[in-house]
């Protein structure tokens, strides 16, 4: 937003304020993390891991299965919060020396809160499910520090809702499967309902934005908001956690490069977010072309 801006329809702010102040969790006393490691509990949903259904998931039996999906679930926690920082950043300075009487600064504060405890939260979860620091690529992190920096308006909050959107529709599978660790239920259930919020601020700061603009400016906004689409979904599953788990990294990576079942499921989490981003002019030609090589169209 520029100084000049409006800014989101106050009622919608409002409105989020309000629901903040009803339902908000504090990770520290909501989850269970006293209690040892189940090792025979998942770690995610087995249909998101992305070997289910493949000869190597049959092949490695149901233990490994587990210490796959737990491993898989500790690098999705770990993505979160290298996007949570640059979203974060990225709000900071959206809202720098905006006015504070501003319900939509104050929502600003109080979503950078939830990401701090969602990041703290991701962090302690991987430390319990035994898992090792798992990072991007070299490259991503540094175009990620690049985009923190350089993204703005829409391009800016439409890639928040984009990593948010698919994390979403994951966990809401997660949070209600008895075959996962309950804390990570847990976990999953804080997020979605917090990020919910997100969400929606989200949505409404897209729309504004993108009132009036022209077909160059969604052009070329949709392309940013795809590229980073696409190292946000690629970096989910770090190749570092078929290691943990003990398999064959050359040929995991294989069998998920070409696992149709994990690609359906990606498609599957972004239907929503797809009918959104076309209503506001965001799929273009070009974009649509990036979203098809992250599977997520």
């Amino acid at each position: 937003m520029t100084a000049t801006d409006p800014g989101t329809d106050q009622r919608v702010t409002a409105q989020l304020l309000r629901s903040a102040d009803a339902v908000s969790y504090d990770p520290l006393v909501e989850v269970d993390w006293d209690t040892p490691l189940d090792t025979g509990l998942h770690g995610l949903t087995p249909e998101w891991s992305t070997l289910y259904g493949t000869a190597y998931w049959h092949e490695m039996g149901e233990e490994r299965q587990r210490a796959l999906t737990r491993q898989e679930a500790a690098s999705v926690a770990s993505t979160g919060i290298w996007f949570e920082m640059i979203l974060q950043q990225m709000m900071l300075r959206d809202f720098y020396a905006k006015d504070p009487t501003d319900p939509d600064f104050q929502w600003a504060l109080t979503e950078i809160a939830d990401e701090c405890r969602h990041s703290i939260m991701f962090a302690r979860g991987a430390a319990k499910l035994e898992a090792p620091p798992y990072r991007p690529r070299r490259h991503v992190i540094e175009l990620g520090r690049a985009f923190k920096t350089l993204a703005s308006a829409e391009t800016a909050y439409a890639a928040i809702l984009v990593a948010e959107e698919v994390t979403d529709v994951m966990q809401r599978d997660w949070m209600r499967d008895e075959r996962i660790l309950p804390f990570v239920r847990t976990i999953s259930n804080i997020h979605v309902v917090e990020e919910s919020r997100h969400m929606k601020f989200a949505r409404e700061e897209v729309r504004e934005q993108l009132a009036g603009s022209g077909k160059l400016r969604r052009l070329k906004s949709s392309v940013i908001v795809a590229a980073a689409a696409y190292f946000i979904i690629t970096s989910m599953v770090n190749a570092d956690a078929y290691a943990a788990a003990g398999l064959d990294v050359e040929r995991s990576l294989r069998e998920a490069r070409d696992n149709e079942h994990y690609k359906s499921m990606l498609r599957s989490s972004c239907a929503g977010l797809m009918e959104f981003l076309s209503s506001v002019g965001l799929l273009t030609r070009p974009a649509v072309a990036i979203y098809r090589r992250a599977h997520l169209i």
